[in-house]
């Protein structure tokens, strides 16, 4: 039994955002990459889990990528604020899934605001400086998109 009703969530509690992008998918891809960097992000994790799945148990899913995302400065308070439990959530994934060909949908969920939410992170004054530093980033890299 979950401790937490999904149902009382808002999307803004876990800094849920989503975009739709008119474009193919490894341009979008490519167009997600450059905008999080310019945002301030590093990416130092990407991979398709819809190509391994295909291989591994022919699964026959459209393409899904995902980018972790990562500002150090950002990931370092944020280590050092949770007691370094935060690293189980990094990186900050930015997903992208054709929702049909020509259409991808960005998808993008707050790992600061969830680790908070769950009690991983605590509900001070320094963790909500980095909840409002990262999602500045991200609202500015939405905002881009």
């Amino acid at each position: 039994m979950l401790t937490i009703d999904p149902a009382q969530i808002d999307p803004a509690d876990i800094g849920e955002e989503q975009a739709t992008l008119e474009m193919s998918h490894e341009d979008a891809i490519e167009h997600v990459r450059d905008v999080f960097t310019d945002a301030g992000f590093g990416v130092p994790v990407e991979f398709s889990p819809s190509e391994m799945l295909n291989e591994k148990v022919d699964a026959g899913r459209d393409p899904y990528y995902v980018l972790g995302a990562c500002n150090p400065e950002v990931a370092d308070r944020a280590l050092d604020t949770t007691d370094n439990k935060l690293g189980a959530l990094m990186a900050c994934n930015v997903v992208i899934w054709e929702e049909e060909p020509g259409t991808q949908v960005v998808y993008h969920v707050s790992i600061m605001r969830i680790a908070r939410l769950v009690g991983m992170a605590p509900d001070n004054e320094e963790m909500a400086d980095i909840v409002a530093d990262t999602g500045e980033l991200v609202d500015e890299a939405f905002a881009n998109l």
